[in-house]
């Protein structure tokens, strides 16, 4: 059976799908999907909630009822009180009937309130976890705007300067329909990326930007060794 389209559904009929789907023996599982679905669940527990209560509200009428018949039935002596008896067993009958829908309403309000505990717990954690994920996007992109500022520059790199650009490459985030580790520098290639390297001067940037990105660690080999002077021209003839 195909699952009725619930934004069409006015309270009446919705709380009446809600009815009949509310024992687990009973219901249409595309049908309970939908209703326990993020978009309708608030909604499902509230007609369940209603129903719940107006069946309450209907054991306790009928019980005051009953209470007042059975006095006035004594008080009527013999005849009132065989007229008690006689109606008796069909009072039970729906009693017991109408306690035990209750009981079954209130069975699935309680399952409606699992999952919708679970869906909060679920949209909370994502949300965290997307805030997450923004903080490391960012601090990524601090990086690599650290990186290409060396790179533009032409300046030497220390050592911290190496461990730090590394991250890019070590640490990595969930990325795909399969959720495979990717490092933050291939986000940043890729999907996180709002800087370009400031390698409009050619060749040197993009050869020290290769330089940076092949050592991921310690000194790169071209700046080992103790600095040698220079000068302009090299007219004082200082160590070349």
């Amino acid at each position: 059976m195909d699952a009725p389209d619930l934004n069409t559904l006015d309270d009446h009929d919705y709380e009446q799908l809600a009815v009949r789907n509310a024992h687990p023996r009973h219901r249409d599982p595309d049908t309970w999907a939908q209703l326990t679905s993020r978009e309708h669940i608030t909604r499902t527990r509230t007609a369940l909630n209603n129903v719940h209560q107006r069946t309450a509200a209907t054991l306790r009428r009928r019980k005051t009822e009953r209470d007042a018949f059975q006095q006035e039935c004594h008080a009527r002596g013999e005849a009132g009180k065989q007229e008690w008896f006689a109606t008796r067993p069909e009072y039970e009958r729906w009693r017991r009937g109408t306690a035990s829908f209750h009981q079954m309403i209130q069975a699935a309000i309680s399952e409606v309130g699992k999952l919708e505990r679970r869906l909060n717990h679920r949209a909370a954690t994502q949300q965290s976890s997307q805030a997450a994920r923004e903080t490391l996007r960012q601090l990524a992109v601090a990086v690599q705007r650290h990186q290409a500022a060396h790179a533009k520059a032409g300046q030497i790199a220390g050592q911290e300067d190496y461990e730090l650009w590394q991250l890019l490459d070590r640490l990595t985030v969930p990325c795909g329909p399969n959720q495979d580790p990717t490092s933050l520098r291939t986000m940043l290639d890729f999907y996180w990326t709002d800087v370009e390297v400031q390698s409009n001067e050619g060749r040197a940037q993009a050869e020290a930007e290769r330089t940076m990105r092949q050592v991921p660690s310690g000194r790169s080999a071209r700046f080992q060794g103790v600095p040698r002077a220079r000068h302009v021209g090299n007219e004082k003839e200082l160590a070349g």
